[in-house]
């Protein structure tokens, strides 16, 4: 089955008021999508990352009272679970779609991931597309273009990860959900595949 892409339906799950009928609406109409992807991209990440990669659909389940403002699938090396793994996400907003690489605040490899990025950053810079991003809060929506990061934005990364305990980073693609990419899913599928391919150095970077 090819995969259909995201459209303005699935973006506007985020605009429905409530926990209880925007969770309703997530899982009718988007998560099926995030399963389909898990499906589709876990043989690819597993071979690009040279060991066995899980999915992870989100699902919400903390949450009492306020409704998600974003949603996402992740894959780790772990059949038990992501956040404490450095791994791969594609999520939306219900501004943009956004694909990236994330080490969250609940993951012990900070510290390698910033010594790694600190040793590493000419070749990262050089390396990584303009029109990707960074940011330290996987809450919000927006980051660092690369083409706009200075010298003291990855000090800042690097001493963040080394020294504070809730520090987080991601770094990837943003897809404005106008952009006509989001609804043609080979076109989707294939980005995805060339942006984790682009990343895996900031995973091996994490491990290392």
């Amino acid at each position: 089955m090819t995969f259909s892409g995201f459209n303005s339906n699935d973006f506007d799950v985020f605009q429905v008021p409530g926990l209880e009928p925007r969770m309703e609406m997530l899982i009718e109409r988007v998560r099926p999508k995030l399963e389909e992807l898990g499906t589709e991209l876990t043989p690819y990440l597993t071979d690009l990352c040279g060991e066995e990669m899980f999915v992870h659909v989100a699902k919400h389940a903390r949450r009492t009272v306020n409704p998600p403002k974003d949603t996402w699938v992740a894959w780790a090396s772990s059949k038990r679970g992501y956040k404490a793994l450095p791994h791969f996400e594609v999520g939306m907003f219900d501004t943009h779609l956004f694909v990236i690489f994330a080490i969250i605040y609940e993951s012990p490899n900070k510290a390698a991931f910033a010594e790694g990025l600190e040793r590493q950053l000419d070749e990262v810079r050089s390396k990584l597309p303009g029109e990707y991003y960074w940011s330290m809060d996987h809450m919000a929506p927006h980051g660092t273009l690369q083409k706009d990061m200075q010298d003291e934005d990855y000090d800042k990364i690097i001493t963040k990860l080394k020294t504070m305990k809730k520090a987080e980073v991601m770094c990837g693609l943003r897809i404005d959900r106008n952009d006509p990419l989001a609804a043609d899913g080979d076109k989707f599928m294939e980005t995805v595949r060339s942006t984790f391919k682009t990343l895996l150095p900031l995973y091996k970077m994490s491990l290392s």
